[in-house]
């Protein structure tokens, strides 16, 4: 296990050696604290953005489910008549010139891989940048937008929003409730009460603390071809590989034991570069993935490679609560209910 796996396992699993590391962590929060306090006191600049800007982010190191949310509520937005539009830092995508519009057409090592992912599932006018600000301006001279979606960016105080919306995985939690590096939080616990939403993905009922958010397996699509089939293709007991580069490999691997089959895990790290060497097992076996990784191996995928493609489904208490906090926004929308 590497030195970052061990890590991230003792935050979750608890360890008596991460008492050495809280030094670090109470220098990480007073200067997190200070750099928040600088900016809502107006010493440090931030944009405000001529249209509404909603936050979709993390408090916690690794993945929480921000991107298929992102999908619905760009659905959700599209089917009130708004014209949405997506910003985000672009990890581990090298563009030629900041900021970048990201096209279908991008390759994800110039995109990064999350921003490829919206813009070839949805369509969506997409901008990454690390200063979220100049994205929003470069999507606003070419979009007439009604609403900017900002994939992650709540440490990102550059950027004024209208709405927080945090993600929280049910499973794991905040771990053992410390921040980086003693802990996986980016910002003390006390943050989530200054948010305006919380969800748990993977709660099957809201609680006090946010709503219920679940990821629905919807079809098997095949990674080289992009054919899709039924969840039945696969009988079950069936043994896969399962492969998974994303910030929770273990949420992706219960899943696919969930629908019933045996799969063989092997995880990879965040944001892993791929070659062609990682999915060749040596046996007839199918490969899984995730839609996050598929889109980075479409070249260099096996014939037998297919993604799970999920769909967000959030409570029914979270959707009657964003739909007052549209109107808010969006006076218009009252003569739509």
């Amino acid at each position: 296990m590497k030195l970052g796996e061990r890590l991230v396992q003792a935050w979750y699993a608890g360890h008596a050696g991460l008492v050495a590391l809280w030094p670090l962590e109470r220098l990480y929060r007073s200067v997190v604290q200070r750099k928040r306090r600088q900016f809502l006191s107006g010493k440090l600049d931030s944009y405000r953005a001529p249209v509404p800007v909603i936050i979709v982010g993390n408090i916690t190191v690794g993945g929480t489910g921000k991107t298929p949310l992102i999908l619905w509520l760009i659905e959700y937005c599209r089917a009130r008549g708004l014209r949405v539009g997506v910003v985000s830092r672009g990890y581990g995508g090298q563009p030629p010139e900041w900021p970048w519009r990201v096209r279908a057409t991008d390759d994800p090592a110039v995109a990064g891989d999350e921003p490829a992912l919206l813009v070839q599932r949805s369509g969506v006018p997409m901008a990454i940048d690390p200063q979220r600000p100049r994205a929003i301006q470069l999507l606003l001279e070419q979009e007439p937008l009604d609403l900017i979606l900002s994939d992650d960016g709540l440490q990102h105080y550059q950027l004024q929003r209208d709405l927080e919306l945090v993600l929280i995985d049910e499973s794991r939690g905040l771990g053992n409730g410390r921040c980086l590096p003693a802990g996986p939080l980016r910002e003390p616990v006390g943050r989530l009460g200054e948010v305006d939403a919380v969800l748990f993905n993977g709660a099957v009922a809201d609680k006090e603390q946010g709503y219920a958010m679940q990821l629905r397996p919807t079809a098997l699509v095949h990674v080289a071809s992009g054919e899709n089939v039924s969840l039945e293709h696969f009988p079950a007991g069936q043994a896969v590989h399962a492969v998974a580069g994303i910030g929770n490999p273990q949420r992706f691997f219960r899943t696919l034991r969930e629908l019933g089959w045996q799969p063989q895990e092997h995880p990879f790290a965040d944001h892993a570069q791929f070659v062609a060497e990682d999915l060749r097992f040596g046996d007839d076996l199918p490969v899984l993935m995730t839609e996050k990784d598929a889109v980075k191996c479409r070249i260099i995928a096996p014939d037998n490679a297919w993604y799970l493609k999920v769909d967000a489904q959030p409570s029914a208490a979270f959707v009657d609560w964003l739909n007052a906090c549209m109107t808010e926004l969006f006076p218009e929308l009252r003569g739509d209910e």
